[in-house]
């Protein structure tokens, strides 16, 4: 046990340091803008309430909302407002006469004009969410399924204290420089003004979901640190333990089948894991009508387990919209498995919007009772199981990444034949075409396209744009920021494609516009608004031609992919 508190006080530190804690870290930098002793105790007041909110109704929140019969997503909908009036209280000190004056004779704490902390952080608790991985998909499915025990308890509070370090050193160092700053002394009502209009924004930003696109910049390191502390298999097995399950997550098939966790040490070939379990304990159905794999038999079938606030979760969606566009045809059903993570993604209506927000339009299996989550034994946002023709599991992922990996086995299960390594097209999108470019990665993790000469990666750097590079490469121009998985634009950014083919699409996410011309046809222009997500865009679909595609994104736009049809 004491191992496992030790890798749940890892993971908390990890999140608390991610892009995960971006939406509620500027009000914790802001709180401490106050003046008196109390200013020196606020930083602990804060982020106390925040770590012992988000710990105790991430145990007890659903049982407790399902006792009073209110709706799941009203606790989200609490922290939001109490910020938004803690804040306004700040930003209009009338406001916070107000707020204060039903409790000026009594000891209970309240919204004053000060902005109360222990409310603040209590409040702030409820609106986090941060990102999931073993430990915390173990403590939020226990509880859900009312499994609480001390050893939850605990693995909890290691989690909680974890996250509470970096947050309070990140609280700390915003009072200390607000200390030295003599306007921030001198103009105390104008710092609470400021702190108020933060926590203003930063509720809208949670009610609209506009920090998703920067949570999802997780760097790779950070994450494969995370896995590597969380996926360890020693860990696995106390987290089973500690759910009552004997020995680890496991296909039941006789014969050569091994367990799922083995089928996950080697993603690249198909194995013999067992057949897989039935979906089961389903509450609902998106995007399709009831489902079951024994009437799927015949298809191959991708189980893809997932939750809609998984930044992680939601890094996998554009490929595997992606391969339910290229291959439901030749027979692959995707169906996504549902399982939530915290109380408010147990509305179906919540999933239902978010989903099509989030580009998603194959089935959607409902989990909100975790029947189908136990019966694969689940420990992960995200997993997949690739499922063949017979029922059996050839293939098991934990988290994101081998989507090349991935996708090979599904062109091998499916016989689709592989076309000079690139994605194959479906019949209906010119799979005859002979010699079409290949998929092409854009992020530093498996570039090998690229045109420019020792391209700087990792960090904002300005490229020389060659305009007409060699057939099946690209090449940047301006500024670009080449990270793991994509590369982002910025001021003046350029990018050209010497493909061909008579489709041309690319992943892309962020927010802006992407304008597309072609070298070959002075005449096309075709200007593409992006936003939310990152998801699968058109740039060109016509008749086949070799030409070159220029791309003029505006700042901030990423771009992950290029496939063809």
């Amino acid at each position: 046990m004491a191992t496992l508190l030790l890798v749940g006080l890892v993971s908390g530190l990890i999140t608390a340091i991610s892009p995960c804690v971006l939406p509620v870290l500027p009000v914790v930098l802001t709180s401490s803008i106050q003046s008196g002793a109390a200013s020196r105790r606020r930083p602990f007041v804060v982020v106390g309430g925040l770590v012992a909110s988000f710990g105790v109704f991430t145990l007890l929140g659903g049982a407790l909302l399902s006792l009073l019969n209110l709706p799941q997503d009203v606790l989200r909908w609490t922290g939001i407002v109490v910020l938004g009036v803690v804040g306004l209280g700040l930003l209009w000190p009338r406001v916070g006469h107000l707020l204060e004056a039903p409790f000026v004779y009594t000891r209970i704490p309240h919204l004053d004009r000060d902005g109360n902390g222990l409310i603040l952080g209590l409040g702030l608790g409820l609106i986090f969410v941060p990102c999931a991985g073993p430990i915390l998909a173990s403590i939020t499915v226990l509880a859900a399924t009312a499994h609480i025990g001390l050893g939850l308890v605990l693995l909890t509070a290691a989690f909680c204290i974890g996250i509470a370090i970096p947050l309070l050193g990140f609280a700390f160092a915003g009072q200390r420089m607000a200390a030295r700053i003599r306007v921030v002394r001198e103009r105390t009502q104008l710092m609470r003004g400021i702190a108020g209009g933060v926590m203003i924004a930063t509720a809208l930003v949670i009610a609209f979901n506009l920090a998703e696109p920067l949570q999802r910049l997780t760097p790779s390191w950070l994450a494969s640190t995370s896995n590597a502390i969380e996926s360890d298999a020693a860990v696995r097995q106390q987290l089973d333990a500690l759910a009552g399950r004997g020995g680890s997550a496991a296909g039941t098939g006789t014969g050569r089948a091994i367990s799922f966790d083995d089928c996950a040490n080697a993603t690249s070939v198909l194995h013999n894991c067992g057949p897989a379990p039935e979906l089961t304990g389903l509450t609902g159905w998106l995007n399709s009508d009831p489902l079951t794999l024994k009437s799927l038999r015949g298809k191959v079938v991708l189980v893809d387990f997932w939750t809609y606030s998984c930044i992680n979760c939601q890094r996998t969606l554009p490929y595997l919209e992606r391969w339910n566009a290229d291959y439901a045809a030749d027979g692959l059903v995707i169906v996504g498995v549902h399982s939530p993570e915290f109380a408010f993604e147990h509305v179906a209506s919540n999933v239902a919007v978010n989903a099509a927000r989030l580009g998603v339009t194959y089935p959607i299996a409902l989990d909100n009772n975790y029947g189908t989550w136990q019966a694969y034994r689940q420990q992960f946002w995200p997993a997949h199981y690739l499922i063949d023709q017979t029922g059996t599991v050839r293939q098991v992922h934990y988290g994101e990444g081998s989507y090349a990996e991935t996708e090979a086995l599904i062109r091998e299960l499916l016989a689709v034949p592989a076309s000079t390594g690139q994605a194959t097209a479906s019949p209906t999108e010119d799979a005859g075409t002979p010699g079409q470019s290949p998929e092409t990665y854009l992020g530093s993790d498996r570039m090998q396209s690229i045109d420019n000469s020792g391209p700087t990666l990792g960090q904002p750097a300005q490229f020389q744009l060659n305009g007409a590079p060699p057939r099946d490469s690209f090449s940047l121009g301006g500024t670009w920021n080449v990270q793991g998985e994509f590369a982002r634009a910025g001021q003046d950014a350029r990018l050209a494609y010497h493909f061909y083919a008579s489709k041309v699409f690319l992943v892309l996410g962020g927010e802006g516009t992407v304008t597309v011309t072609l070298s070959g046809d002075p005449s096309y222009r075709r200007v593409i608004d992006i936003t939310g997500a990152p998801a699968l865009y058109t740039l060109y679909d016509g008749v086949a031609t070799d030409d070159v595609a220029q791309l003029e994104p505006s700042a901030g736009v990423e771009a992950y992919a290029f496939t063809f049809g």
